[in-house]
């Protein structure tokens, strides 16, 4: 456990120190795509380093958003060249719905499809991103209002949202912004709305995901799928909380979501151990044997970042300064420094640990994962320049 006086006695990363972590990951990322331009990473490495996969699962986004975020930093065609190859496997994944039947459109089409069109002005990126969106809005029960995660649409032991769903809804609020249309906005205000009504606990740890019933949309029961239990804090789904709610609140500029930002950090920053790379669940702290995930530490850096341009300077800069307090952490105790460490960016990730509590399997376990790449790499451009986000 720390307490925000003894977190405020922590180091922050330097500016010199962001551009060399940055530089660093570019090169690295420039490195890979000799074997992930027409390729893709997959989830997690194996003994540090990544397998090749198709285009599938929901994270191979992240990877597309890592080769843009180097391109926005160096303009190296070559990049460009690669960004638009895997934009052009992302149309063809919609197209022909390859592994699209679940609520992660916008982890695999923000970063890619998005960004693409953002930068490059691709039309190709633009539809796809726009059909990605439509088959998130298949996806939406009107009893209970909300996305569902996975599984059969309507079945009885799959009527839940989850908590990663937050940072699915800024596909859809891009899209209504593109065309006009209010509808994918009104069902991403619904989702978020009911999310945070059930999500967060009293003591301002979240639920990893909520059940409700399929025949009258009440609430029914939070539970965990990659927790260590029921009423634990997952530590990735905690920080899909504070990037989710600084999201909501950038979209629809609500309040509430601030006060809800700041609850759900809070008690992340609280439960960190002293080296403040997270143990996977909360549950951990000092002393654990059990493994940390740093993806979660990378997710939390991007949504304080991204939560303070909207605070008062006080606020945004306490905020700011604990980002890049973990980031330091994770420049110091996790980063890849060489291409023949591993070919990811960030060590030390957790994607899914057994737990007696959980239908988990061990799977990537200290290892490297896509998102904790992409999440530290957006995190060092952030605390570089004012970045407009993918998201």
């Amino acid at each position: 456990m720390q307490t925000k006086e003894h977190l405020l006695t922590y180091k922050t990363i330097s500016e010199e120190q962001v551009a060399e972590a940055k530089a660093l990951a570019v090169s690295l990322v420039k490195e890979n795509l000799k074997d992930f331009t027409c390729k893709f990473p997959d989830s997690n490495s194996r003994n540090q380093f990544y397998p090749q996969t198709e285009n599938v699962e929901w994270t191979t986004g992240f990877w597309t958003g890592e080769i843009w975020l180097a391109y926005e930093e160096t303009g190296d065609e070559a990049l460009k060249k690669a960004g638009e190859i895997q934009v052009d496997s992302f149309m063809d994944r919609i197209v022909n719905r390859v592994d699209v039947d679940h609520h992660d459109m916008g982890f695999l089409y923000s970063p890619s499809c998005v960004a693409a069109y953002q930068l490059t002005g691709s039309q190709t990126a633009k539809e796809a991103a726009l059909k990605a969106a439509d088959n998130l809005m298949g996806r939406f029960h009107e009893k209970g209002q909300f996305f569902q995660a996975w599984g059969t649409l309507g079945a009885h032991d799959n009527y839940r949202l989850i908590i990663d769903c937050l940072l699915n809804m800024p596909l859809l609020f891009w899209a209504s912004e593109v065309t006009g249309k209010e509808a994918y906005r009104e069902k991403a205000l619904a989702h978020i709305t009911t999310a945070m009504q059930n999500i967060i606990r009293p003591d301002c740890s979240t639920y990893h995901t909520y059940f409700f019933d399929p025949e009258t949309g009440v609430p029914l029961r939070g539970v965990t799928h990659q927790g260590n239990r029921d009423g634990s804090a997952w530590a990735r789904g905690q920080a899909w909380g504070i990037y989710g709610s600084a999201m909501a609140y950038r979209y629809l500029k609500n309040p509430e979501y601030i006060e809800v930002f700041e609850k759900v950090t809070a008690y992340f920053l609280d439960h960190l151990p002293k080296d403040l790379i997270p143990y996977w669940d909360f549950d951990f702290d000092d002393g654990s044997d059990e493994p940390r995930d740093s993806s979660s530490a990378a997710i939390a850096v991007c949504g304080m970042l991204e939560m303070a341009k909207y605070l008062p300077e006080d606020k945004a800069a306490y905020y700011t300064d604990m980002a890049k307090r973990l980031m330091l952490a994770l420049w110091e105790h996790c980063a890849v420094k060489a291409a023949k460490e591993s070919n990811g960016l960030l060590l030390h990730g957790t994607y899914a640990r057994d737990s007696v509590n959980n239908p988990c399997n061990d799977r990537g376990v200290d290892e490297c994962n896509t998102w904790g790449d992409y999440y530290y790499l957006e995190g060092l451009v952030r605390l570089s320049r004012d970045w407009k986000t993918y998201w």
